[in-house]
């Protein structure tokens, strides 16, 4: 059994549906379980549509959310014939879930409100390429992910109840491919016990992927993307970025963890537990190779560049100029995990405590805010963080030329540099 997940520039617009379409045609008689996320800018749509309702402008979030309905029903006439009435029935049960909630008023956290709403790309999405998959012959089954994954109930950041969702994949999803060779379900998206929508954090859905590969022995997973294979660096900043076709789990961990956007962080964990093969794909060349990643360790790899933008540095100085104690520093990252930040680096000196944050600017002005009660606090916006893993001495007197470094850090195989 294969995992493909599509993400949302694989299908956003007529012609990539039906490129999409093609690729999983390609694999004739092949089992394949297919997590889609939401169409691209969709879910930027669904937090706009989120905002307008949260702040009590219920007109413009109405007027939003039409667009949006719009724009998904038009694909629908150009990617079914035989199926229309049924695939627009399916995407009208998913816009009267939002429709009845926009007609409220917001009574709980924006974080609640946020999943209930943008939950809805993804399943709008994947019923639109199940429907085209079925007006081309194809049989799939649409699989609605909230009857599967189980999570608590922290908002925006959900965390799966493993121990339930296997049970359910076990049970409801295994005997469908006695009939379907295909299975379409979401990713990023999932459920509370009381059903409530949940997501899993931005980019979640290769983390949904490595979840089904996980609990269903998958012979691999594959990430079709708008790029040809990992590169060591974005090449839309790096005109001279290389394909690395080969990369072992813990490089991409690495990778991830200093902010690459290539593969979720939570991905990797999964998938490398039972030594299941991620491939990175095209799906704009196919056939070209990609890259595999897998338990295998890779030497003389380049220097991989991760470029951060919108990063904020806080100095954290005691009051008195005393050391700063471990007990003081306890108390800062109880602040962290009250507002769900986690600082990107932290550096730590005889009276002061320095950490890089992305700049969410509510939750960094709370705790700056927040903070000030027991440090003086100083804060620096609009940095940037390089970091560059196999690092060379030329690529980084390159990259740091005509810059100011506030902050570095250094290990064998790793720097870090923060610049203004």
């Amino acid at each position: 059994m294969k995992i493909f997940k599509f993400g949302g520039a694989s299908i956003n617009s007529i012609e990539r549906y039906k490129n999409t379409a093609h690729i999983i045609q390609s694999f004739p008689g092949e089992k394949i379980l297919i997590v889609v996320s939401a169409m691209g800018k969709t879910t930027n749509a669904l937090e706009k549509i989120v905002s307008a309702f949260f702040e009590g402008n219920k007109t413009e979030a109405l007027l939003l959310f039409q667009q949006l309905k719009n724009n998904h029903l038009e694909y629908i006439k150009y990617l079914t014939v035989s199926n229309w009435q049924k695939a627009e029935d399916a995407l009208n049960d998913f816009f009267t879930e939002i429709e009845w909630l926009l007609h409220d008023k917001p009574v709980r956290s924006f974080d609640y409100y946020y999943d209930q709403i943008v939950s809805c790309g993804e399943l709008l999405s994947s019923s639109i390429l199940a429907s085209h998959l079925m007006d081309e012959k194809q049989n799939p089954i649409w699989v609605d992910v909230r009857d599967i994954v189980r999570t608590d109930k922290n908002f925006r950041s959900a965390k799966i109840d493993w121990a339930f969702t296997e049970k359910r994949i076990m049970e409801s999803v295994i005997p469908l491919f006695d009939h379907y060779d295909i299975v379409i379900t979401q990713g990023f998206i999932g459920c509370t016990d009381e059903n409530e929508n949940t997501t899993l954090g931005r980019e979640g859905s290769d983390y949904s992927a490595a979840v089904f590969a996980n609990i269903l022995n998958a012979d691999s997973v594959t990430i079709w993307k708008d790029v040809e294979a990992v590169m060591s660096a974005d090449p839309k900043k790096f005109t001279n970025a290389t394909v690395i076709h080969n990369l072992s789990y813990n490089e991409v961990i690495e990778m991830a963890y200093y902010g690459a956007q290539v593969i979720h962080p939570k991905t990797i964990k999964p998938l490398q537990n039972k030594k299941i093969p991620l491939l990175v794909k095209s799906f704009l060349n196919p056939d070209a190779i990609g890259t595999m990643i897998n338990h295998e360790l890779c030497k003389n790899l380049p220097p991989i560049i991760v470029q951060k933008e919108k990063q904020v540095l806080i100095q954290f100085k005691t009051l008195d100029f005393s050391f700063i104690e471990e007990k003081t520093i306890e108390k800062l990252y109880d602040l962290f995990d009250d507002l769900k930040l986690n600082p990107v680096v932290t550096q730590k000196t005889a009276i002061s405590l320095w950490a890089v944050f992305d700049d969410v600017i509510d939750k960094i002005d709370a705790l700056a805010s927040n903070a000030s009660a027991f440090f003086d606090v100083e804060l620096e916006r609009n940095l940037s963080l390089i970091t560059i893993r196999h690092y060379l001495k030329e690529t980084v007197d390159e990259l740091a030329k005509d810059k100011v470094i506030l902050l570095e850090q250094k290990t064998i195989s790793t720097i870090q540099m923060l610049m203004r």
